[in-house]
């Protein structure tokens, strides 16, 4: 199999790329992989060093907030179309699959032109501009969430779920006393994304004391921006602070509770392994999404929704007491979150393109 992965911008679209050209190595070791992304974003820096042959397109994003700057992108944009018709024909693909992120736009539209069998993933729970765009077009939509599903075509869209809860699944499970943490104690694990964020850091910082005498343990994850901003405050001693974690979604496997943000990769990896969330939705970003996200789970009971706006030490305090000192509350919120997760959702991707090239 010749595969094209187009996907840029965040590790929500990143990582599940990897997730499915990962799964894809798996089931065919001959197959022949070429990712491409951004000139200037994220990916140009993790896709490569994977070993992975990676072609860079320069594209930009629409800007929603003055729309004659965008006579530029539409430059961009043609000129990204013609670039990836070239190495389309070049590479012969026998699929692209895009997974989000504004340069998937061009090079699914260039593989459309040419012919090839497309394919899209949609992580979220409402669709981005990209995806809606495309979905018009390819001939298969997968989705991570089944609300997902009402806005694309039935008839070429699959409720896949998120690949990267497959590889949730598969790591070893990392013990908490790593990280110097007894053992039989319950862990409390906060963290607000990879880079962190200027407002909750402000709001984590005044809870921390919150948490001295109480009977479970915390990890706070700053952000690697954000590690600094803590210095000179005192931390109870069942409390411990590091700026990144590279094993993270193996620690989730020894968490009793997370409290985070509601990107997609989150939602993936709680509903995998059944992991009890305060999910705190980022209001910055577009159509409030994470907010559809731990929608989609509050309402089978399987999280609690904090606002950012209402994130207080005696607001979450109270709801970490309510689910981990209530036996039933902490199992009912369990058992609804394992019934969201896909454990397979990576084959069921890949088993749908083969069907797809067939």
């Amino acid at each position: 199999m010749r595969v094209i992965v187009v996907a840029g911008g965040t590790g929500g679209h990143i990582y599940p790329a990897l997730a499915i050209i990962n799964k894809i190595k798996e089931k065919e070791s001959k197959a022949e992989i070429l990712y491409i992304g951004t000139t200037d974003r994220m990916e140009k820096d993790i896709v490569p060093k994977l070993g992975i042959k990676y072609i860079g397109i320069e594209m930009v994003g629409l800007n929603r907030k003055n729309i004659l700057k965008n006579f530029d992108v539409f430059i961009k944009y043609n000129s990204a179309i013609k670039k990836a018709k070239k190495i389309i024909k070049e590479f012969k693909p026998d699929v692209v699959i895009g997974a989000g992120g504004y340069i998937t736009v061009p090079v699914l539209w260039a593989a459309h032109c040419l012919k090839c069998k497309t394919v899209i993933h949609e992580q979220n729970s409402i669709p981005g501009i990209s995806n809606k765009f495309l979905a018009k077009v390819v001939d298969l939509v997968c989705v991570s969430l089944p609300g997902s599903l009402k806005y694309f075509n039935k008839k070429k869209t699959v409720y896949t779920g998120n690949p990267r809860s497959e590889e949730i699944t598969l790591v070893n499970k990392m013990s908490k006393s790593e990280l110097g943490f007894l053992a039989s104690g319950k862990l409390v694990v906060v963290v607000m994304g990879s880079l962190g964020s200027t407002t909750m850091t402000k709001k984590i910082k005044q809870l921390i004391e919150k948490f001295d005498g109480k009977n479970y343990q915390v990890l706070i994850v700053t952000g690697k921006n954000y590690y600094d901003d803590y210095k000179g405050i005192n931390i109870p001693k069942n409390v411990k602070l590091v700026p990144f974690l590279d094993n993270f979604i193996s620690l989730l496997k020894d968490t009793d509770l997370i409290i985070s943000r509601a990107g997609a990769s989150t939602i993936a990896e709680i509903t995998a392994i059944g992991l009890p969330a305060i999910l705190v939705p980022s209001p910055y970003v577009t159509h409030n999404h994470q907010y559809m996200n731990a929608k989609e789970l509050a309402d089978l009971g399987a999280c609690t929704i904090v606002d950012e706006e209402s994130f207080s030490s005696l607001t979450v305090i109270s709801k970490i007491d309510e689910i981990l000192n209530n036996a039933d509350v902490y199992k009912k919120m369990k058992e609804n979150c394992k019934k969201l997760g896909i454990c397979d959702s990576a084959t069921k991707i890949y088993d749908e393109i083969r069907k797809l090239i067939r």
